[in-house]
């Protein structure tokens, strides 16, 4: 007679993890979840190596570890039977655990699992159409970046295998340096440069530097969701802080937290306003800072996409009391999975966020950096960021045209000067919470500007990325959204 749990094993024979391992854990599991009960006899070894088509052997070492680790007791004649002292905690029921709530189960987590556990919960963002912040993938220079790969792939040096160094691979600090004095009159050796997974580990590791428990950081209000994130993570305390069209406002941070010793910022391209922190307003903070025994964190995360002019100098260029931390990434100018960001830091700090970096892990990924490093000093970076530059200059265009033809009863729209997205306002009896939840529904994933306020008094609008998203593709999506416009205009005035 074929035993009924007998229906619930099935083993793979094209999984890696080996035959006799799958039936131990799902014999094992069935003892735990109290599907076989204590002194029930499991069949004969042939019994069941026939009935799931594996070898004899395979449920024998399945029985064997079964019986070592104390769930079967094989007797004499007789067969195998699940054993009946089995620990009572050690049963457990069918569910999930993933599904029982902290609370029921008294979990005690640390103040910064807890912060983080509390924080607004979102679901994950997907990209597509219109999303803010995505580049334009298919004019990548891919065959390029594929043969420097190769070229360091074929015959990879030593280094790159088993030691690149902690703060990254010395060529690409070497380029990094160069390049960013160029282009963002950056002041910086190339040991001040520190090779990380993205900004926002570079985020992360700067305000572990300077922020200890309930300390008070300073950020945007609205700002980069993941700056709050790390302060959260760090056990400090968020002080939000509103930005007007200079930018950060210092006269509001110094009056909303007078102690502070860190604060973060965007001030070449405020994240998701948009407007560029004045010179005065630069100097003000840099003045703050020295007489505060204070530090800035400059997040520079899309600048080179200026539209009028040359693109603004970075507040580290003018900083002349190693009071400012720069951080950069390559997901903006080039793709997001290459993983690759960067943290300047004052020569006297480099030893510290070394030691902090260590402290993550070892070393970054090394032929990729390699790669990357003759990608900058060969001029590929330099020339792609030229022709996306224009493309998204025409881009911009575009969508304000169709958004001003099609939408123009319900939303208000500027030109932006610099960036990869624009904020478009809608009458604040629309929610764009509400409005950017259709049209992510619809594929047009667009964000809504109040959900990255933190402080009181957000303000109405849809925050739309233009960069990543093909002109041909445009009329359609903005047709999607002013109908979604038109249907919740409606409803507000019946």
């Amino acid at each position: 007679m074929k035993h009924a749990y007998l229906a619930r094993l099935s083993l793979d024979k094209m999984d890696s993890m080996p035959l006799h391992r799958q039936l131990f854990l799902q014999l094992r599991d069935c003892i735990l979840q109290a599907i076989l009960k204590p002194e029930t006899r499991l069949p004969s070894s042939r019994l069941l190596a026939n009935d799931l088509g594996i070898s004899r052997n395979t449920v024998l070492s399945a029985f064997d570890q079964l019986a070592a680790e104390g769930y079967i007791t094989s007797r004499i004649g007789a067969g195998s039977y699940i054993t009946d002292n089995l620990p009572e905690q050690a049963l457990r029921p069918e569910k999930d655990i993933r599904d029982t709530p902290l609370k029921s189960r008294n979990i005690r987590l640390s103040q910064q699992a807890q912060a983080l556990y509390l924080a607004k919960q979102k679901p994950p963002y997907r990209q597509g159409p219109f999303s803010p912040g995505l580049p334009e993938l298919d004019r990548f220079p891919f065959a390029i970046w594929a043969r420097l790969l190769a070229k360091h792939w074929r015959q990879p040096k030593p280094e790159y295998l088993c030691e690149n160094p902690v703060g990254g691979s010395i060529a690409l600090r070497e380029a990094l340096a160069d390049y960013l004095g160029q282009t963002r009159a950056v002041k910086c050796k190339p040991e001040q440069v520190i090779i990380l997974s993205g900004s926002q580990q570079a985020i992360h590791l700067v305000i572990k530097a300077f922020a200890e428990n309930n300390d008070p950081v300073l950020m945007e209000d609205p700002g980069y969701p993941g700056t709050l994130t790390s302060i959260l993570a760090a056990g400090a305390r968020p002080v939000p802080v509103p930005v007007d069209d200079e930018g950060f406002s210092l006269t509001h941070a110094q009056n909303l937290a007078p102690d502070a010793r860190l604060a973060c910022l965007s001030p070449s391209h405020q994240y998701p306003l948009g407007p560029t922190m004045s010179l005065r307003r630069r100097l003000d903070i840099l003045n703050w800072a020295k007489a505060n025994d204070a530090f800035v964190l400059e997040d520079d995360y899309d600048s080179e996409y200026r539209y009028t002019g040359h693109p603004i100098s970075s507040l580290q260029g003018l900083d002349t009391d190693n009071r400012v931390l720069y951080v950069g990434s390559m997901s903006k100018v080039m793709f997001s999975g290459l993983r690759i960001g960067y943290l300047v830091v004052p020569e006297d700090l480099v030893s510290v966020f070394l030691a902090l970096r260590r402290d993550i892990d070892g070393h970054s990924p090394a032929v990729a950096e390699a790669a990357l490093a003759d990608f900058i000093s060969d001029g590929h970076l330099s020339s792609h960021i030229r022709k996306m530059r224009l493309l998204y200059q025409s881009r911009q265009e575009m969508l304000i045209s169709l958004l001003r033809q099609k939408c123009r009863n319900y939303l208000t729209i500027n030109q932006q000067d610099c960036g990869m997205h624009l904020v478009a306002y809608i009458d604040q009896r629309i929610a764009d919470t509400r409005v950017a939840g259709l049209c992510n529904r619809e594929g047009v994933m667009l964000r809504a500007l109040s959900s990255f306020y933190q402080g009181p008094s957000p303000r109405n609008a849809l925050i739309i990325g233009f960069a990543g998203t093909d002109v041909q593709k445009m009329p359609q999506l903005v047709n999607k959204l002013a109908a979604i416009l038109k249907q919740e205009s409606k409803k507000r005035t019946t």
